[in-house]
């Protein structure tokens, strides 16, 4: 298996207002073609430290892969250093100029003389064409090894890989095709689902699997390989089966859908309709709700009942109630959920009523709280969880376990 790294550059990816996302698309892209990310570094505009770190790359991987640093202003230093890491020169192109000029002028105004600097290519370069920017990328063969310089944006950078870098590396890459499949898995830990489909798993030679928490759910990562997609996606569907069989209904998806996107397919699949009334998520759930194109069919509404007062006006919850057993309790939660689905008039209605933090717990309710109601035809009940976290993974978990419930009752249907 070949191995990869990838190297973003720019100083402004070491401050906490930019992220580096191109190594994520990247490292999807070179996993589809069996070829793993050994290592991702970011550096800034130093050209010690970037000469240093490209140097060492070219050594110990396959392919390198450099994003950012190809405008033309004084510190775009990644055309001048990755050429020197490697013991090249840089080559001037007039005919790069020239058609940075014509553009320009189709833009309105005359390239400034500083653009020419992005007219300098690594000797023996492949020129990778930009017709979303003004920086030409470049495939430099070294050896057996590839060096990709790319540009930072990703609408400049994606279709530029795609349709020069992806073919050139998945013909290096060989015959042999990975396939990968992601089966998300609610109310269990990780311990608990390795320990039950590890005999699975373990059985096959040519899947690699990994499980991994995210946030509010456990991941299942399946990566099958063999001669053709069909073989490994074949090979992905027979594992996923055997898992799904051992651990039930707690599987919620098994092609990466979000839980909002299970849940609507569920409604709409049954032409059932759906209301939401929150307190402590303020609007979370019906937000991840209609996220979804297509929503309209079966989310009717939703109601942030967040003072007591907007409670009894806008869902009829009894003053009594409130009073009687708190904001934050079982019943409170029965009311909401049933007059919630009373006024919108569905056939289901989720409610969430809690303490999200950090503060306003009390030793009898302490911070992560929560209450989720539900309502159908049928019944009203309630649940409750305490949930760990900052006042962001409460109001996130929360908003999974209401809509996680309302899907398993659906299936119980």
């Amino acid at each position: 298996m070949l191995s990869a790294e990838i190297i973003a550059i720019g100083s402004e990816l070491l401050t906490p207002e930019k992220t580096d996302t191109n190594s994520l698309w990247l490292t999807g892209k070179l996993n589809e073609i069996g070829i793993e990310v050994k290592l991702k570094t970011i550096v800034g505009d130093d050209s010690g430290r970037l000469e240093e770190t490209v140097k060492d790359a070219v050594q110990r991987s396959d392919v390198v892969i450099t994003t950012g640093g190809l405008g033309p202003t004084e510190d775009d230093i990644t055309r001048t250093v990755t050429a020197k890491a490697i013991g090249r020169e840089l080559v001037f192109h007039e005919d790069i100029v020239e058609n940075l000029r014509v553009r320009f002028r189709a833009w309105g105004r005359e390239m400034p003389e500083i653009n020419k600097r992005q007219a300098y290519v690594i000797e023996d370069a492949l020129i990778l064409p930009n017709p979303n920017g003004s920086a030409v990328g470049m495939a430099v063969r070294i050896g057996e090894k590839f060096l990709i310089v790319l540009p930072e944006p990703p609408r400049e950078n994606q279709p530029m890989f795609e349709t020069h870098i992806f073919p050139l590396l998945k013909e290096k890459a060989g015959e042999i095709v990975f396939k990968k499949r992601i089966l998300k898995v609610s109310g269990l830990g990780e311990s608990a689902i390795d320990e039950a489909i590890a005999p699975i798993y373990s059985a096959y030679k040519n899947v690699s699997t990994s499980i991994l928490f995210n946030k509010s759910e456990v991941e299942v990562h399946l990566t099958a390989s063999g001669r053709t997609d069909t073989e490994a996606d074949a090979l992905n569907e027979e594992i996923a089966a055997k898992i799904v069989e051992t651990l039930g209904i707690a599987v919620f998806s098994t092609d990466g859908e979000e839980m909002e996107e299970v849940v609507g397919k569920l409604l709409a699949k049954n032409s059932k309709t759906l209301a939401v009334a929150e307190s402590c998520t303020g609007g979370l759930i019906s937000q991840r709700l209609t996220d979804i194109a297509g929503s309209s069919q079966y989310f009717i509404e939703g109601v942030v009942a967040y003072a007591n007062e907007a409670k009894t006006d806008a869902l009829d919850v009894s003053p009594e109630i409130i009073a009687r057993y708190g904001a934050v309790s079982a019943e409170t939660a029965e009311a909401m959920a049933k007059g919630m689905r009373q006024r919108a008039k569905t056939d289901y209605s989720i409610s969430i009523t809690g303490i999200a933090g950090p503060t306003g717990g009390t030793p009898e309710k302490p911070v992560g709280t929560i209450f989720i109601g539900y309502s159908d035809a049928q019944l009203t009940k309630s649940f409750k969880i305490v949930l760990p976290g900052d006042r962001y993974l409460i109001r996130w978990r929360s908003s999974q376990a209401a809509l996680d419930y309302l899907r398993r009752q659906i299936l119980k249907k």
